[in-house]
């Protein structure tokens, strides 16, 4: 939960200025919007689903095995301490388990929103521009700014679900560390209630 609130706030900042570029597209990029709708498909690839799935299955076994079979399991630091063998299994899970939190915190990816804004208007002028037809006429179909708009569009959806791809299996390693501490921790007690028994 800590983990969560403070990464939220580390990029909540990022979170308004994509969220005020998203709202103002259909009002202000029409036309680019329709182009980025048209290859929408590129999203809906194995690539981008297999990290997506894997990601999402890790996180729901994370929620279930933390709310339905570990919430009994209560392990003081003492019986941990006692327990000098648990440490190393437990130890190491904790550390890659703050390893890629404190990751995920420190490293934020830029998103200049004034920069794009002012991308998405040029290529939202080319267009609708009255001048796009004579270039194109002008240079005997050699240039043609809409096709140029629409490789670039092409380019940064590539690089966005790169971005995607990427950020989906960090999150899947996310949950597989955090459901690896839960499983040393879970381990930890469930071999020790035998021994506490027997000595009280």
């Amino acid at each position: 939960m800590i983990q969560f609130i403070a990464s939220t706030l580390r990029r909540l900042s990022q979170y308004h200025d994509i969220g005020r570029l998203v709202a103002s597209a259909p009002g202000r990029w029409p036309r680019v919007l329709k182009q980025i709708k048209s290859h929408g498909i590129m999203f809906c690839t194995w690539a981008t689903l297999r990290p997506a799935l894997i990601a999402l299955m890790m996180l729901l076994i994370q929620a279930i095995c933390s709310r339905v079979i570990w919430p009994q399991a209560h392990l003081t630091m003492r019986q941990l301490i006692e327990e000098w063998w648990m440490w190393p299994l437990v130890a190491v899970s904790i550390l890659a388990m703050l390893s890629v939190d404190l990751y995920f915190l420190i490293r934020i990816g830029i998103f200049d929103r004034y920069e794009t804004e002012k991308y998405l208007d040029e290529a939202e002028h080319w267009l609708t521009s009255w001048k796009t037809p004579l270039i194109r006429l002008a240079t005997f179909g050699y240039l043609d700014p809409r096709k140029i708009v629409d490789t670039e569009v092409k380019k940064a959806l590539e690089q966005g679900r790169g971005m995607l791809h990427s950020t989906l299996w960090w999150v899947s390693i996310q949950a597989s560390c955090r459901l690896l501490c839960g499983l040393s921790l879970w381990l930890s007690w469930a071999v020790l209630p035998p021994r506490i028994s027997q000595i009280q």
